[in-house]
């Protein structure tokens, strides 16, 4: 795909998700956070327990876990997508979870009974991390070893050639990346001017809140999924002296709304880049305390440096083993960040509401397995329907 000008965006833009999205079920899921809580909505007899009121992810599919860096350097597993976070219920998160861990099985060919086995790991995850006494280290499954292993070994060269497709301090224009329109270069000029990237770029291990940090190049990003359409900025700058300068990658994301519920009278930021950034730092504080927040061309964004350890867990094609052990250890990683909000008593009263609901034959919430078994179909007919309008106008483009 060649760059395109800014005034020409919004038709490749539109076309490139709805693309991404016909690709596989799971890939739909991933794009439709807006449909699954019209789903949620659109069922007055659908009763999930009403959790705690915590900062939730809101769009908790397994492409949003994986590696973080931390200022200091130390690396985890984390929610690493907050773009719709809220205070919330934190069921919704597990039926999100349970939901893209259903179509990662059916997208491997797994059998509906590794399904049912995977929400029972699920809960059985999700529970451990709320027992202080459990101090057992749940296995990493395979994928995550593998994630873990290539996040420890990553370095900016691995970055630059995975996001830039070069080494060299410029971003190349083309497929990835488009040009800025004269106001937008303007306004991320005056912004990395400022003290406030300044301070970000600087608080990293090994560098001196004392180094000159300098704009080498900027460009407009066309990356994700849900994404795709909002304003999003990639910015390269020059950290420390000229003669020893060390790179680093800005990503600069527009806010806006999010689809998920908050509870009533939850006092959140209003502004919705203030409110990304707080949620994240509740649920992922190693992530959240490297963002900030701004507002730039009467928009709200937020921004945080890519670090090489950023990644996404890629969950394709699993075994039925090694789908039921990255169920419960991702619930676990969900778990710990919904727990560490909660006083004990809050945990012990949350833990014995989702025990009440188990059947005899499913060790599974009976709510939970109900609702991803609707929520499957629900989305497998809508990306069926999605794929038909894709293949309907690109045979009117003659494509």
């Amino acid at each position: 795909m060649k760059p395109v000008a800014p005034s020409d965006r919004l038709e490749p833009l539109t076309h490139l998700r709805n693309l991404k999205m016909a690709r596989s079920a799971h890939a739909y899921v991933r794009g439709s956070t807006v449909q699954f809580y019209e789903w949620l909505h659109s069922q007055p007899g659908r009763r999930l327990p009403s959790g705690p009121p915590v900062w939730i992810c809101g769009d908790c599919h397994a492409g949003n876990l994986g590696p973080t860096g931390s200022l200091k350097g130390k690396i985890d597993i984390h929610i690493r997508d907050l773009d719709q976070t809220v205070i919330g219920n934190p069921a919704h998160d597990l039926v999100r979870l349970g939901l893209s861990l259903a179509t990662a099985a059916r997208g491997s060919d797994l059998p509906g009974v590794a399904t049912a086995r995977m929400l029972e790991e699920m809960t059985r995850g999700y529970e451990q991390a709320f027992d202080t006494d459990e101090h057992e280290e749940l296995e990493r499954p395979p994928q995550v070893k593998a994630g873990m292993r290539s996040a420890v070994q990553r370095t900016w060269r691995h970055l630059a050639k995975e996001r830039i497709d070069s080494v060299r301090p410029t971003i190349p224009l083309g497929k990835h990346f488009w040009p800025l329109a004269k106001e937008e270069k303007k306004a991320l000029k005056t912004l990395c001017a400022g003290p406030e990237i300044h301070n970000l770029v600087t608080s990293l291990k090994g560098r001196s809140q004392t180094d000159p940090v300098v704009l080498l190049d900027a460009a407009y990003w066309v990356k994700g999924c849900s994404s795709l359409g909002l304003h999003r900025y990639a910015v390269l700058l020059g950290v420390g002296p000229s003669d020893d300068q060390d790179y680093c990658l800005i990503d600069i994301k527009e806010a806006v709304g999010a689809a998920a519920p908050r509870v009533p009278r939850a006092r959140m930021p209003r502004d919705n880049a203030q409110r990304v950034v707080e949620g994240a730092r509740h649920l992922s504080p190693s992530l959240g305390n490297r963002m900030i927040s701004t507002r730039m061309l009467g928009r709200g964004f937020f921004i945080r440096e890519l670090l090489p350890q950023d990644m996404k867990l890629e969950l394709d094609q699993l075994t039925q083993t090694e789908a039921m052990s990255a169920a419960a250890y991702l619930a676990r990683v969900v778990g710990a960040a919904h727990a560490q909000q909660m006083d004990m008593t809050t945990r012990m009263e949350w833990v014995k509401a989702l025990q009440q609901s188990r059947s005899r034959v499913l060790d599974a919430p009976s709510w939970l397995w109900s609702s991803v078994v609707q929520l499957v179909g629900s989305h497998e007919r809508g990306y069926l329907e999605h794929c038909r309008r894709y293949a309907l106008e690109q045979s009117r483009l003659g494509h």
